[in-house]
């Protein structure tokens, strides 16, 4: 409704966003810089923050900027089966048929990841998102996954994208082999008070409007009740805009957004 009351092109907050067009916060850009250096090392990395701070979305823009000759990206959402679940799920992704026993799937998939690195001279990526939810098997033969020619050889970079969670949860004694082989960790924070303008006007300008729609205090009180999340900024300065068209007004105040907040309680 907001978007011919504002005068409006596109959604301002579509999910479908082209990479190149994430606005680069201080937070997205440090996380993008860790994740290259994990990329040129070749290891396992861990990425946590809390739920919509952005880190799916950060993986997928340094996913899309990779040439695709040298690099095969693999992305593994949640899974909550069992181990078998996991290789199953991997081998689907890769394009290998899938094997009736743990062993054949592992070797299997061992397989593909030595020919990828030595006769299509390219660097297998496999990102496991939402793995905050994985049971502590699977992330042990994930760990596993990784181990090539007795553990002198790093041939997969393997991404670990959850919930803070995941952090408590790996530095458990239980992990503590898969602990000592991350080489790049990072907590993923939202945007800064200071973002949170620049942020809604690049959106608004991505979708066609190039003069502030919120007052000051509305740009507070979304900060306060978002903490800079990206995904509840975005759900929360959907339904102000909203709230305000239904008022009929020209600018979004502070009780628009107050009005706006049982929305995304």
């Amino acid at each position: 409704m907001y978007r011919k009351h504002f005068g409006l092109t596109a959604h301002p907050f579509r999910k479908d966003l082209d990479p190149a067009d994430f606005f680069p916060s201080g937070a997205a850009k440090e996380l993008e810089t860790r994740l290259r250096y994990l990329l040129e090392l070749r290891g396992i990395g861990l990425v946590t923050g809390e739920a919509g701070s952005g880190k799916t979305s950060i993986c997928r823009k340094v996913a899309s900027s990779l040439h695709s000759g040298l690099y095969r990206v693999f992305y593994v959402p949640l899974s909550t089966g069992n181990v078998m679940d996991m290789y199953k799920t991997i081998a689907w992704e890769i394009g290998l048929p899938v094997e009736r026993n743990r062993a054949a799937l592992f070797r299997t998939i061992r397989t593909e990841v030595t020919r990828l690195c030595f006769e299509a001279k390219a660097r297998p990526i496999l990102v496991v998102d939402e793995a905050h939810h994985l049971r502590s098997e699977i992330l042990e033969d994930l760990r596993l996954l990784t181990n090539y020619d007795m553990d002198s050889n790093d041939r997969l970079t393997l991404i670990l994208v959850g919930q803070a969670e995941l952090r408590r949860r790996l530095s458990m004694a239980v992990h503590e082999a898969l602990c000592q082989r991350i080489i790049v960790r990072h907590h993923l924070r939202g945007l800064t008070r200071d973002e949170l303008t620049p942020y809604l006007s690049h959106l608004l300008h991505l979708a066609g409007c190039d003069i502030p729609l919120f007052e000051p205090p509305a740009l507070e009180a979304i900060f306060q009740a978002t903490n800079g999340l990206p995904r509840k900024v975005n759900l929360l300065a959907h339904y102000a805009l909203n709230a305000a068209a239904l008022a009929n007004a020209k600018i979004v105040t502070a009780e628009h957004v107050q009005a706006a907040l049982p929305e995304i309680a």
